[in-house]
């Protein structure tokens, strides 16, 4: 269906968002009900004793909350080559490689399509209510994304970054199109084997195409940040390079350089016109959009630890507004910004109630109180939280895993 998707229709989004969140209590026990059905098999889930119950009261009861380290054995076994039902009841094919870590090493995580699936309606959902604030049309993104390789298990599973996975599959590429955010630069910039090198294209690409960029985006605003520090290094030899429709030296990748040699030809005009622009600038304020006139804001993870790279990324985008992106983690994403005229500092998220199972623990004692008092307190749903209330997240995700999300969500409204 993704493939053949033209344009995304942002009123039926948001319309669409509004039916599921004004029912979410039910919508709730649809989604628990429907991971459990689907799960019913897994190895896992036998010997919990559910015995085909999907109601989350029974749930709660059976199905204890775990970290990484308890699902570990299970995981292992799927990246060795088992394909018996262990953790899901369909087969898993891909392994995301998280950045955080258990005991010091990389975490792993199964995915599947459903998760894909979850992603690309989180994705769908903030696009339908940025677009309703800033409109974009047809151009391209400068996106700062970098796709490491995917490497194979023992088992000869697909294993590589969540991102990786994500922005390696076809669906996600038609997504991106529908909501007419294109990368600017080619496949082989995105999953080049150099950091450095791709970032430099990534660069140039944005400069070749700056009239049609109509966002800039990377995951994380650091990144953004580093992206603006390095362009200040290098400008005159991107200017250079488009001047003279010759590739740097620096870039070395065959395929990077076969790739940039079908967009990149002689510009002087372009490259004396960037030249002036940034000769111009005073300490490098407005950088961004002096570059990209038609740009419409910037995006990424701006909360959180990211919030203290703001005041330079406000430095470079002047009048530009910045949007916080989505909430989530590699387990599984929690929620979409839903108010991105909001600054980053003020972000809210709101859950998607039928892109997982939520419980939220209540944080109400402090650890130590909890500790003098034997207090555990007890999780509640989606629907029974309380304005003002801070909680920890567990997350129940179309993979049949259920985790506690350590950050903790104030609930605003």
């Amino acid at each position: 269906m993704l493939e053949k998707m033209e344009t995304v229709d942002v009123d039926e989004l948001i319309e669409e968002f509004e039916t599921i969140t004004k029912d979410a209590e039910r919508i709730q026990r649809e989604t628990l009900r429907k991971i459990l059905e689907e799960n019913a098999s897994a190895e896992y889930l036998q010997n919990l004793g559910l015995n085909g119950r999907t109601d989350p009261e029974s749930f709660k009861s059976c199905v204890p909350l775990v970290t990484h380290e308890d699902l570990q054995p299970y995981i292992q076994r799927i990246i060795d080559g088992d394909i018996s039902p262990i953790l899901t009841g369909k087969p898993i094919t891909t392994i995301s490689r998280s950045s955080g870590t258990t005991q010091g090493k990389p975490k792993f995580l199964p995915f599947n399509d459903e998760l894909m699936e979850t992603t690309l309606q989180i994705f769908r959902t903030s696009y339908a209510f940025r677009n309703r604030e800033f409109p974009i049309g047809k151009g391209k993104a400068l996106q700062f994304i970098y796709g490491s390789k995917q490497s194979k298990t023992k088992g000869g599973l697909n294993a590589g970054t969540a991102t990786t996975n994500v922005y390696r599959s076809s669906t996600f590429k038609a997504e991106m199109k529908a909501m007419q955010s294109q990368c600017c630069s080619p496949d082989e910039v995105i999953f080049g084997p150099d950091f450095h090198q791709s970032l430099y294209c990534h660069l140039l690409c944005g400069l070749i195409f700056r009239e049609e960029i109509q966002l800039v985006f990377s995951t994380f605003a650091h990144s953004l940040v580093h992206a603006f520090r390095t362009f200040e290094l290098v400008w005159e030899e991107l200017c250079d390079d488009i001047r003279e429709g010759v590739l740097s030296s620096r870039i070395t990748v065959p395929s990077i350089r076969a790739a940039m040699s079908k967009i990149l030809k002689p510009n002087p005009e372009l490259a004396d016109l960037i030249h002036k622009k940034c000769s111009g600038l005073s300490n490098w304020y407005g950088l961004i959009p002096e570059l990209f006139p038609n740009a419409k804001y910037l995006s990424g993870i701006m909360t959180g630890s990211m919030e203290h790279y703001l005041k330079k990324l406000r430095h470079y985008a002047g009048d530009l507004p910045l949007m916080s992106a989505d909430y989530g983690s590699s387990e599984g994403w929690i929620g979409a910004n839903v108010n991105p005229s909001l600054p980053p500092e003020l972000a809210t998220f709101a859950v998607l109630p039928n892109i997982g199972y939520f419980e939220f623990i209540p944080q109400r004692l402090g650890n130590l109180e909890s500790q003098v008092l034997c207090i555990e307190p007890k999780p509640v749903g989606l629907t029974e939280v309380k304005v003002g209330e801070e909680y920890e997240i567990i997350v129940t995700n179309v993979a049949g895993m259920k985790m506690s999300y350590t950050n903790n969500f104030l609930i605003a409204n």
